[in-house]
């Protein structure tokens, strides 16, 4: 794990977003970093490399091919985990919170 991914598996695993998750967990032909199988939630924490064009080609075809087995991502890099982990985690909890917007209605 890379320092960031460490820091947030501290996290996640003192359950300090209210939801348990796996890390390192297969799924289908590839590895994620995070999963909750509760709400379908993968994280991936991104290095630097994950900006480079082809990596970032292999990246969208990995979401891809997750998001039809039904799984939502939230990616975010090595340095918003080590120096805003407040603002990730709060992210991260507000996906498990309810939308409190009413469903629009047509006339």
């Amino acid at each position: 794990m890379t320092e960031a991914e460490s820091v947030l598996w501290d996290c996640l695993r003192n359950n300090e977003v209210g939801v348990k998750f796996l890390r390192q967990h297969v799924i289908g032909d590839y590895i994620v970093d995070f999963v909750s199988r509760y709400g379908g939630l993968i994280i991936e924490v991104d290095g630097g490399y994950h900006s480079e064009p082809k990596q970032q080609e292999s990246d969208a075809m990995r979401e891809e091919a997750l998001e039809r087995l039904g799984f939502h991502f939230l990616r975010f890099s090595n340095e918003e985990v080590l120096y805003e982990t407040d603002r990730v985690l709060d992210e991260i909890k507000n996906y498990f919170v309810p939308s409190t917007v009413p469903p629009s209605t047509s006339p």
